[in-house]
């Protein structure tokens, strides 16, 4: 495990909370949803990676953080408001949530990996729960609308730039000793970067079907 820790600014965290939580929001209104469904779907997408990561991977540690921090809700419950009286024109600030969200994927690949070896999980799953623990709140949300997840479909690079993030946060602090701050800041900027030019180019997965159906 690293030497030393990370730990995320609060205000970021809550501002990334926030992204993810109107992104949650946004989505449930656009199906329809009442404003219970429109918190919670603002809820799981907020918070979902965390709670997962926390729930599921790593357990018997007491009440996550997210829950037992008034905040998160706070924010949450902001994000559902403003996504409900400003739907319309939160088209205008894209390009902010899309930078928040680029900056939280990495950040977040980063603190659920430290956390996952702190608790002594082994090198590939503490990757895991970092990729779970940046995209898992997108999954969580498809799961409870019944959609398809979007992360098992061809789409833009976002699991696999989570994947980057988290690789490279394992990489800098085990294998070349390097502080877990400047780490977790380096993992933070390769996976904007990564996320940025995924966007800008429109770089996008392709399904394997072809590689596997047989010629006719």
């Amino acid at each position: 495990m690293p030497a030393s820790e990370f730990h995320l600014p609060a205000v970021f965290d809550l501002c990334a909370t926030f992204a993810f939580a109107l992104t949650g929001a946004l989505a449930a209104i656009k199906r329809g949803y009442d404003i219970v469904g429109v918190f919670f779907l603002a809820l799981a997408s907020g918070i979902g990676g965390g709670l997962i990561r926390d729930g599921v991977f790593i357990t018997g540690t007491g009440p996550t953080p997210l829950l037992a921090d008034p905040r998160y809700i706070h924010v949450v419950v902001g994000a559902t408001i403003f996504g409900a009286l400003f739907g319309g024109r939160v088209k205008h600030l894209h390009r902010l949530i899309a930078v928040l969200d680029a900056l939280g994927l990495g950040a977040y690949a980063a603190f659920g990996t430290q956390k996952a070896l702190a608790y002594d999980l082994a090198v590939p799953a503490a990757i895991l729960v970092g990729v779970i623990n940046a995209a898992g709140g997108g999954l969580l949300r498809d799961i409870i609308t019944r959609e398809e997840p979007l992360v098992f479909k061809p789409g833009q690079f976002y699991v696999l730039t989570a994947l980057g993030g988290s690789v490279a946060f394992v990489f800098l602090t085990i294998y070349l000793n390097m502080p877990a701050t400047k780490a977790a800041l380096w993992a933070i900027a390769i996976t904007f970067t990564f996320r940025a030019l995924t966007i800008a180019f429109n770089w996008r997965t392709t399904s394997v079907a072809p590689l596997v159906e047989p010629e006719k």
